[in-house]
């Protein structure tokens, strides 16, 4: 936690989904910052949660189990703790260290996490994932979400089910209230979390918002959201070297202080 305010006067534009934001918005509220909430990503149930409930039940079927995100976790473990035990036998990994620490609150402790980056590329990396001869993988995750990983482990051998148990949606906002704040320069910095948020984000905010987004510090953790924006033509990507919501405050801490030298 901060132990003096590092982002004093600094408004940040946080555009994680609402129920993911809380620790973000309260650590740069805690660091003197103001975080401005502007969730470009909505994560609803599913319409028809049959599939997903006939693939829990024949959850002895399979080997793997990989969850791609928290929302992921969340979904599933809530229907999974309702109706059955996860098999003894089946093996778990996850995308990313906030994935496997939501895991940890339903009881999950024995988790495959990539080592260094926090993403599919990551973790395909994982010795244990190398040999996938005849083994059976279920995909938790939410819709259309990447092929990479089923592809890749299925060119590995293995034989994948997708069980997709939330759906991701670009929320109607009224952009109006933000683009005349941001015009005036009272956003200081972006947070941006997922390549999808930022498509989001980019059509929310329109022409204008989006000339004022290509000269604003846009903070990622990951490589392929970095890419991303510079396909979309920001100016200003800062790609921090740390993992997770905490090295995303850490690289804002360590940015806004170099700003003041």
């Amino acid at each position: 936690m901060p132990t003096r305010k590092q982002l004093t006067g600094i408004n940040i534009l946080v555009t994680r989904p609402l129920h993911q934001s809380t620790f973000l918005a309260e650590n740069i509220h805690a660091s003197g910052g103001k975080p401005i909430l502007l969730p470009v990503l909505e994560i609803t149930n599913v319409t028809d949660i049959t599939p997903l409930l006939d693939l829990i039940n024949r959850l002895d079927e399979f080997d793997w189990a990989v969850f791609v995100s928290p929302n992921a976790v969340t979904k599933s473990m809530d229907l999974i703790t309702k109706q059955r035990a996860l098999p003894p036998d089946l093996k778990i990994a996850a995308v990313g260290k906030g994935t496997a620490d939501t895991l940890r609150r339903y009881g999950v402790n024995q988790v495959l996490i990539p080592i260094e980056h926090f993403d599919s590329e990551a973790l395909l990396k994982s010795e244990e994932l190398q040999n996938m001869t005849e083994k059976h993988v279920v995909i938790f995750r939410g819709n259309g979400g990447r092929a990479l990983l089923g592809d890749t482990l299925a060119q590995r051998g293995a034989h994948i089910e997708y069980a997709e148990c939330y759906l991701r949606r670009k929320p109607e906002i009224d952009s109006a209230p933000l683009l005349a704040a941001w015009s005036q320069g009272k956003i200081h910095a972006v947070i941006i979390t997922s390549s999808e948020g930022l498509h989001n984000l980019f059509d929310i905010i329109g022409t204008l918002g989006q000339q004022l987004l290509k000269t604003t510090p846009v903070f990622t953790a990951h490589d392929r959201i970095a890419q991303a924006a510079r396909e979309l033509g920001l100016k200003k990507i800062v790609k921090v070297p740390y993992a997770g919501d905490e090295g995303l405050l850490k690289g804002l801490y360590i940015y806004f202080q170099s700003m003041e030298k």
